[in-house]
């Protein structure tokens, strides 16, 4: 009988079972086999934190190939991933396989675990098995009751206070909350100027350097010593009639050592800022090169396991790759000893090695023929990272000159006085400071440089060149430079440095962090523009509806401690449903207690927090929160089905409504948000002689035609007086039924109104174009198969196609123009990809149909 041995991926199984020949069947499991089903009931606190785990349906072809295999097979090798998840699968599909009794009781079931996928690693490890960790399972249970229980009684609660909120998460929360925060940081930043001033030197050579002045009339200049033009020029003519010398050199030499090699994040964050891949990217990129590629009709692992955050590497890998460094570079840039790293990040596992290649002889030139562009460049940056992490450090010649300028008058704001106006040289009027820096040996530069993130600057090497100075060396003044600066607000997150903060606070975890950022953006709670993250206006609503609310949930220690407690369950030290219930006690009672607040409590309380952000204050400190349609209410937060908006406090006497947070047409960095949309007309509508007019709602920019709910009253009061059929009924049973039918409550009347498409600029929209929308629906024309009508339209989701009562988004034709031919096309085409399973369903449990 065969032995059989499952692991996680197909491409990983084909690569393993041509190392084990004949003996051994290699299966997959194709991920996680089961999950807690999306309903309520999957986790029941109640019931000693009961988990009830179902077969996903995706997982149901793989499971019974599986269970048969399992039924004969001499011996069952389980090895997914040598994490907490792996170890959680293992588990799952042993647990299967005993429900469905498919393991014989004579049937020997081993776990092994191995960090590189290459025919030794594998060897190796199947002389080495051990039965599950179920410390290690238990860690991974815990956080998956974890999450449920937030995500299932949370998210409710904000789709019940906030409409159009998706949903709230353990980790996302509080990443969401940093790119929040980071805003709020920006909006509340008001920039200041400042000078610094610049001097063009020469030395008795006519070599030119430039140096920083940093003291005048001993006192030291700070950052705001000098604020505006005026001051900088009166310090310039002040600096052009002196005399330079050198006071002192000082010079020394520095060092910089290598970076560690990648871990998960650092891979991430440097395949971000140098290769432009997002963190999902790197990692689905990654994970092929650990899976394995062919090279030469033989499978190979060009990469050791890809989630981790140790900085660890076995000695027989150190060995080869100080080896391969002599080999390529020479013994100089071969350190004596081995580096070695500590990790510097909080909660580090250190459960496996960091990523490195499994096989120092298969250099990026050797192996680039049998990768795609993004795995090679992938697999080039992960080695080269690990040759430098093993090479001799940079070493950098500095230079530090100090020069004096000869005393003079200083202007009072700098402390000058009456007494300083003597034009004595006895001593210095202005010092400046003069740097250098130059490498010396470039150690591990030759092979590579991390690259920075834009809030980090460079240090002392990137400096300029100075020439050969002496001390009392007299120099020539070319120029005096003054030069304006103005104080930045903070960077938006990148995803690399959005990471990396996650990392440092321990938020999330290397298997996780790729995941938290795809789920922020698929939730509508932050977009990605220009490498940056921006928060849409649901996600700071709902940061702020948590921050006030649940606040202890979204702090980043308390998030960083569950982590801390999740890594003493999986070394055994903690019971991991006492975790749970002392978890679960206290934010049970946060969910209730918030549950029971009425919505405009709520709703008073995000308008006093969110104010400032949407309306900003005037000179007095008050709050510019007055309607500019009726002039007599107040503007404040108000939410409908698809989520936040302002409106006016007299609704429905004024209907003014504007979106929150708007970008401006500026799509830099530094460009403000659109306070309000004011309301303009475009003329008469040529056909009803009623006026057009653009307006911006909770849903986007729409067209209104004022008075057309007047004409709509008309219609009906007409329909009212004709006369009535006449019925068979007695006027006594009529009456009855009457009197037993509670009065329909009468029906505001509504203006025509329609939404502005993305395609057109509600800014710019002319009234041909307007008059043009508003006038839909329009018929298209009839369908040549079904015989019924195809109506094109615009609604709350955009424009689309009516046949036969199904709806087909139309997103690249203008529903102006679509014609009958291209509507039958695009009708057919949206029933293939439902026909499919592509379609999408609205609400979270709609059900197929």
């Amino acid at each position: 009988m065969k032995n059989l041995l499952i692991v996680e991926s197909p491409a990983k199984a084909k690569t393993i079972g041509k190392y084990l020949g004949k003996d051994y069947e290699v299966l997959a499991s194709f991920g996680h086999i089961r999950d807690l089903p999306s309903k309520d009931g999957s986790v029941e606190p109640n019931n000693d934190f009961a988990m009830h785990y179902q077969v996903s349906a995706k997982s149901t072809k793989h499971v019974k190939e599986i269970i048969d295999r399992a039924k004969s097979c001499g011996k069952l090798i389980l090895a997914p991933d040598p994490d907490r998840e792996g170890e959680s699968i293992a588990w799952h599909i042993l647990e299967v396989l005993k429900a469905k009794k498919a393991i014989k009781v004579a049937t020997k079931v081993e776990r092994v675990v191995f960090n590189a996928i290459t025919k030794n690693s594998i060897l190796e490890a199947i002389k080495k098995p051990r039965e599950i960790d179920m410390d290690l399972v238990n860690a991974q249970q815990a956080r998956r009751a974890l999450d449920y229980l937030v995500g299932f009684t949370l998210s409710p609660v904000l789709w019940r206070k906030l409409p159009g909120s998706k949903s709230a998460g353990r980790v996302q929360s509080v990443a969401l909350r940093l790119i929040c925060d980071r805003e709020d940081e920006i909006d509340a930043f008001k920039s200041e100027e400042y000078w610094d001033i610049k001097l063009d030197l020469k030395n008795a050579k006519n070599a030119e350097f430039q140096a920083s002045v940093t003291e005048l009339q001993g006192k030291k200049l700070e950052r705001f010593s000098i604020v505006n033009s005026d001051q900088a020029g009166d310090i310039k003519k002040l600096l052009q009639s002196k005399q330079y010398q050198v006071l002192s050199v000082t010079k020394k030499q520095a060092k910089r050592r290598s970076n560690p090699p990648f871990t998960t994040s650092s891979l991430q964050q440097e395949a971000a800022r140098k290769l432009g891949f997002s963190a999902k990217m790197t990692m689905m990129v990654a994970q092929k090169l650990y899976e394995g590629v062919e090279i030469e009709g033989a499978a190979q692992g060009l990469i050791t396991y890809m989630r981790t955050d140790s900085v660890d590497t076995t000695p027989e890998a150190i060995t080869a790759v100080r080896e391969k460094i002599n080999s390529l570079y020479g013994k100089d840039y071969l350190p004596a000893a081995p580096n070695l790293f500590k990790s510097k990040v909080k909660n580090a596992q250190e459960a496996h090695e960091a990523i490195r290649p499994t096989d120092f002889s298969l250099s990026p030139d050797k192996v680039k023929k049998y990768l795609d562009d993004a795995q090679f460049a992938l697999y080039d940056l992960i080695w080269k990272r690990m040759l430098a992490s093993q090479m001799s450090d940079v070493v950098f010649d500095q230079v530090v000159a100090e020069i004096v300028a000869m005393e003079s008058h200083v202007p009072p704001y700098l402390g000058g006085n009456e007494s300083s106006r003597s034009a004595t040289m006895g001593g210095a009027y202005a010092k400046a400071r003069a740097t250098g820096s130059t490498v010396r040996f470039d150690g591990f530069y030759k092979v590579y440089r991390e690259d920075r993130d834009d809030n980090e600057s460079e240090e002392d090497e990137s400096k300029q060149n100075l020439p050969e100075l002496e001390e009392k060396e007299n120099l020539g003044l070319i120029e005096v430079k003054p030069q304006q600066h103005f104080t930045e607000p903070p960077p938006r997150y990148s995803e690399a440095s959005l990471v990396k903060k996650m990392e440092e606070l321990g938020i999330g975890r290397p298997s996780t962090y790729a995941a938290i950022i795809s789920v922020l953006q698929d939730r509508g709670y932050v977009k990605l523009d220009k490498k940056r993250f921006f928060p849409e206006e649901r996600g700071r609503i709902v940061t702020t509806f948590l921050k006030e609310f649940f606040a202890k949930y979204v702090e980043f220690d308390y998030t960083a401690g569950l982590e801390d407690e999740l890594d003493i369950i999986s070394n055994g030290k903690m019971n991991w449903k006492v975790f749970l219930k002392k978890f679960w006690k206290d934010f049970n009672g946060n969910i209730s207690e918030v549950s029971e607040k009425p919505f405009p409590e709520v709703l008073e309380i995000l308008n006093q927090k969110v104010g400032d952000h949407i309306f900003g204050r005037d000179e007095k400190g008050q709050l510019k929160d007055s309607c500019p349609t009726c002039g007599k209410g107040k503007l404040g937060l108000r939410l409908g089905k698809f989520g936040a908006f302002v409106g006016c406090s007299n609704y429905p006497d004024c209907k003014h409504t504007m979106q929150l947070f708007e970008k401006d047409g500026d799509d830099s960095e530094e460009g403000g948000r659109k306070a309000s949309f004011d309301p303009r007309s475009l003329g008469k509508d040529p056909k009803t002689g009623f006026e057009v007019m653009v307006k911006i709602g909770p849903y986007g920019p729409y067209l209104e035609l004022i008075g057309s709910e007047i004409a709509a009253e008309v219609k009906e009061e007409k329909e009212e007086e004709k006369p009535a059929k006449k019925s068979k009924k007695t006027a006594k049973e009529t009456t009855k039924k009457a009197a037993k039918k509670p009065a329909k409550k009468a029906k505001e009347k509504k203006p025509k109104r329609i939404s502005i498409p993305k395609n057109l600029d509600p800014n710019t929209i002319d009234l041909k174009s307007a008059t043009d929308l508003l006038s839909l629906p329009r018929e298209v024309g009839v369908h040549p198969e079904t015989g019924l009508k195809i109506v094109a339209n615009i609604g709350p989701f955009g424009p689309y196609l009516l046949h036969n009562k199904v709806f087909s988004s139309v997103k690249e034709d203008n529903i102006l123009e679509i014609g009958l031919n291209r509507a039958v096309d695009v009708i057919a085409s949206v029933a293939e990809k439902k026909a499919a399973g592509g379609g999408k369903r609205r609400g979270r449990f709609s059900k197929k149909k």
